[in-house]
């Protein structure tokens, strides 16, 4: 089975949640992630534009997790993804509200 790292809530540090949401692919998969309100969302469900390759996606999704955004788990052959709205507002709170409320 794989094994995916999520850091703990005290180790998700603001230059590694910034530097994930600087790709402009990765914010709107966080968007799309927020929208869902901790409903799970497969990597395609969440894809920011149908045309990207799966290891591109696969990656996006690899700096999101490690830099302690989202939380991944494996159901079937899908990876079900989750927003950690809690955790990141209780280590930075208002900022997913402030970035989430950019437009594109």
């Amino acid at each position: 089975m794989v094994q995916f790292v999520h850091p703990a809530r005290d180790d998700i540090t603001l230059a590694g949640v910034l530097g994930a949401l600087a790709d402009p692919m990765r914010l709107r998969i966080v968007k799309s992630l927020a929208a869902r309100k901790n409903e799970c969302m497969s990597c395609t469900e969440a894809m920011p534009c149908p045309a990207m390759a799966k290891s591109t996606l696969s990656h996006h999704f690899r700096i999101l997790r490690e830099a302690g955004l989202i939380t991944t788990t494996k159901q079937g052959v899908e990876n079900r993804n989750v927003l950690r709205e809690d955790d990141i507002n209780a280590r930075f709170p208002k900022l997913l509200k402030t970035i989430l409320s950019y437009p594109d």
